[in-house]
């Protein structure tokens, strides 16, 4: 055993020049989505003008109404129910007993950090840019909670960087491509799903993302989770390079 994970699961160390690509990529993923939620943030706090403008165009297209049936009701619920910081940890808390089981401190570390500290980290900005919930002639949803960025958003977001940054090195390259397509799945349906409850605008989503996807890598950089670090998990001799 070494570290938990027995050595006939290892393979061979990933080349240096590969995992410095990996990293730079990281790096710019993190500063690209820093970008992002800096520049829609101002756009909140100046009013820019076409960004409002985009927002309540958005806002008006996706909702679904005052009074939705109680079915659309319950499955917009369901079907946004994995950004909750309560069902992502309940998700993940079985991923954390088995990493903890295989002994693999670094990634259960890393995984827990990153799930635990995205809600507090989204609240903190919602305060900082106080801005208010889309609002409709006839109610609409009615929360009394700030609204940029959305924390649904930046919840989903972490939660798929996390799980596809920790099962890369064990899946083959159609499991990645696959595990890819479900996870970028699962973020559209989040984010658009609370444009359709009417709780959240277009950039407000956009900026969950933005910060969701930023702080998942970060901290996969934080904690050396990416493939041969220390907090990633070692890849089986049956998955393709």
């Amino acid at each position: 055993m070494c570290g938990g994970v027995r050595e006939s699961e290892r393979v061979s160390v990933v080349p240096a020049p590969q995992r410095g690509l990996t990293r730079g990529r990281a790096l710019a993923g993190v500063a690209v989505g820093c970008l992002v939620l800096v520049l829609l943030g101002v756009g909140v706090l100046t009013g820019f003008g076409p960004q409002l403008a985009l927002d309540t165009a958005a806002s008006h297209l996706f909702y679904v109404g005052d009074a939705p049936p109680v079915w659309l009701h319950d499955l917009l619920g369901a079907e946004t129910a994995p950004g909750l910081t309560v069902v992502r940890l309940a998700l993940l808390a079985p991923v954390v007993v088995w990493l903890l089981v295989r002994r693999a401190w670094w990634s259960a570390a890393w995984v827990t950090v990153a799930m635990v500290t995205i809600g507090p980290l989204t609240s903190l900005l919602k305060d900082g840019f106080d801005r208010v919930r889309p609002q409709f002639a006839g109610g609409g949803a009615r929360l009394h909670t700030l609204s940029f960025p959305s924390g649904h958003s930046s919840g989903i977001a972490t939660l798929v960087v996390v799980v596809l940054v920790l099962a890369w090195p064990l899946l083959t390259r159609a499991l990645r491509r696959l595990a890819l397509a479900l996870g970028l799945l699962a973020v559209v349906l989040v984010g658009l799903g609370r444009m359709w409850q009417g709780v959240h605008y277009l950039t407000d989503v956009l900026g969950g993302w933005a910060l969701g996807t930023a702080w998942a890598l970060a901290l996969a950089l934080v904690f050396d989770a990416f493939p041969g670090g220390r907090a990633a998990l070692p890849r089986s001799r049956a998955v393709e390079a």
